[in-house]
């Protein structure tokens, strides 16, 4: 009897306890190249695992690495989460996809997976100036340290020159296989799947894994987060300001720069890089810069200040604010990828909009550099001849009052001529008596 009665209470119990052991675990990919675009996905995938109240996160990582800000943001967001977190690095962890991983409670690798080569390179895969690789440096220690790991491996990831021991190669920035990072601390185990991640982490719990959702408007605003399409959308807002220039008016072009852009800055307004600051010193901008071309003569202060204001809005509007003023002191690195993108954009977009000026509108790629205007003979307009001998004795118009000074008519043709003796109204009769220094002298025709 009392068997029973323990062998019912135990099936009573035992679906409870269950459901009371089982860990909610949320998924993150960090794929492709770090960006902006990466960047919001890890951002909001953070907020909505915390809404979910899941027990562990999971960041899915196979990246070479990309844009060394947004990785800052992202590593910022993963040390100062609440939640453990755990990076499955499911091939490569490059670059700024080592620093997010570090940036981890814990790391997982698959076979055949690699992290490290944090070294900080330019477009053409050449390492920058020293400056970027200490700021680097710095962060992959800090960052090392924050989780218990080793910083001096850290380090060696960014610089060839740090010798780490156990390590002989120290001409080149360290990697570290998978059987390689967990002997050196740097991986807490193999894992083939999520499934074998998510066992360890929960140490055999029963869980649930939830994987993030990615919206149709979140793969919008991340395809305009991306630095190829920002660079597109900068040349044809430069490129829409030009074509306005060239044929003054609300048209096409002043539209095809709005468009630009507004999807240029509503992704970037949306996810809170772009704050309101950054709007109106870009519109104060271009207003001084169209001020100058249509309103003040000539280019000056004004203009100059509006080509400034406008670079500024467009660059500052990249970053996220919060990286460009870190532990009470501004951080400079983090502006030089946006500014070099505005003005290499710009510039592309300037040459291009005179190439074709050149072909759509001829003669007008300068206009707004060169006096175009004709001197027509035929509205009044001669040039200085001193050889105007030959209209003497001629009889003409006067086209315009003469006190003494005015125009005459002879022939067709215009020319400055002087009274000799008194004065002339528009209509009257004249005889040319002589020519000097260009211009006729005349009299009344005798009555």
């Amino acid at each position: 009897m009392y068997k029973l009665i323990l062998t019912a209470i135990l099936i009573l119990l035992l679906p409870a306890n269950s459901q009371a052991e089982k860990r909610d675990i949320f998924v993150i990919p960090v794929k492709g190249e770090i960006s902006a675009a990466t960047q919001r996905t890890l951002k909001k995938g953070l907020e909505e695992a915390r809404t979910a109240k899941a027990d562990f996160v999971i960041i899915h990582i196979n990246t070479y690495g990309g844009a060394v800000d947004a990785a800052d943001s992202m590593r910022s967001a993963l040390l100062r989460y609440e939640i453990p977190t755990a990076a499955f690095i499911d091939n490569q962890a490059v670059s700024a996809g080592a620093l997010i991983s570090i940036a981890c409670d814990s790391i997982y690798m698959r076979t055949g997976s690699t992290i490290g080569a944090a070294t900080v390179v330019n477009q053409s895969g050449e390492p920058m100036p020293d400056k970027y690789q200490s700021f680097m440096r710095a962060m992959m220690r800090s960052t090392a340290q924050a989780n218990g790991r080793n910083p001096l491996v850290a380090e060696a990831m960014v610089d060839p020159s740090v010798i780490v021991p156990g390590f002989d190669d120290s001409t080149k920035v360290l990697s570290f296989t998978m059987e390689e990072a967990i002997e050196n601390g740097y991986c807490e185990g193999k894992a083939e799947s999520l499934d074998e991640v998510a066992a360890m982490i929960t140490e055999g719990d029963i869980y649930k894994i939830e994987k993030q959702r990615v919206t149709a408007l979140d793969k919008i605003i991340s395809f305009f987060l991306k630095p190829f399409i920002q660079g597109l959308l900068l040349m044809l807002i430069i490129g829409g300001i030009y074509f306005e220039m060239q044929s003054p008016g609300i048209g096409f072009p002043s539209a095809a720069a709005l468009l630009g852009a507004i999807l240029y800055f509503s992704p970037l307004y949306l996810e809170g890089m772009a704050e309101n600051w950054e709007l109106i010193v870009f519109i104060l901008g271009i207003l001084l810069i169209m001020a100058e071309i249509f309103v003040i003569p000539g280019f000056g202060v004004a203009g100059i200040s509006g080509i400034i204001l406008t670079v500024t809005g467009l660059s500052f509007a990249m970053i996220d604010n919060d990286l460009f003023y870190m532990k009470g002191e501004y951080n400079f690195l983090v502006i030089i990828k946006p500014l070099s993108i505005v003005l290499l954009s710009g510039f592309s977009s300037l040459v291009l909009s005179i190439w074709l000026a050149g072909r759509l509108i001829p003669g007008r790629s300068f206009s707004a550099l060169a006096l175009n205007t004709k001197l027509d003979s035929g509205k009044g307009y001669v040039s200085v001849d001193g050889s105007l001998d030959h209209l003497t004795g001629k009889i003409g118009t006067a086209q315009s009052s003469m006190r003494p000074s005015g125009k005459i008519e002879i022939e067709g043709k215009w020319y400055e001529a002087t009274m000799e003796i008194g004065m002339a109204v528009k209509g009257d009769k004249l005889v040319v008596t002589r020519s000097a220094g260009g211009r006729l002298y005349c009299e009344h025709l005798p009555q």
